[in-house]
């Protein structure tokens, strides 16, 4: 069983800067690939990043690329989301989850992640 809880949301004007943590419980997040989603009203949960285990493959959607990065810390059980050039179009409430394996090849499914975060609420004003 892992539980996640994320922390870091909050209001922002465009072009600021966020970090996102996820902490996580359990003795097995070392062994575990790691992603963050997010879900803006009315729309579907997207995936934003992915990490592998080790943290040595990343990956990001498009709409993000160059302006997010995704990192970890498995000393502290810790999956981070730095945003940068923060978008109005970036509001959405964002999620932490938990792959059952090491990687994945299928990183941006959500059907992948076996655990999921509350959420922290994301939201950048023009």
């Amino acid at each position: 069983q892992v539980q996640l809880v994320e922390s870091g949301g909050g209001l922002v004007q465009a072009g600021d800067s966020l970090r996102l943590s996820c902490a996580a419980s359990g003795r097995t997040f070392s062994s575990r690939a790691m992603g963050w989603f997010r879900q803006a009203p009315g729309k579907e949960r997207e995936f934003v990043a992915h990490i592998s285990w080790s943290g040595v493959s990343t990956y990001y959607a498009d709409s993000v690329k160059g302006r997010f990065t995704i990192s970890r810390d498995n000393a502290k059980n810790t999956v981070y989301l730095q945003m940068n050039s923060l978008k109005p179009e970036d509001t959405a409430v964002y999620y932490c989850a938990a792959t059952a394996g090491l990687y994945s090849s299928v990183y941006y499914d959500t059907e992948e992640y076996d655990y999921w975060g509350q959420g922290t609420q994301v939201t950048v004003s023009s």
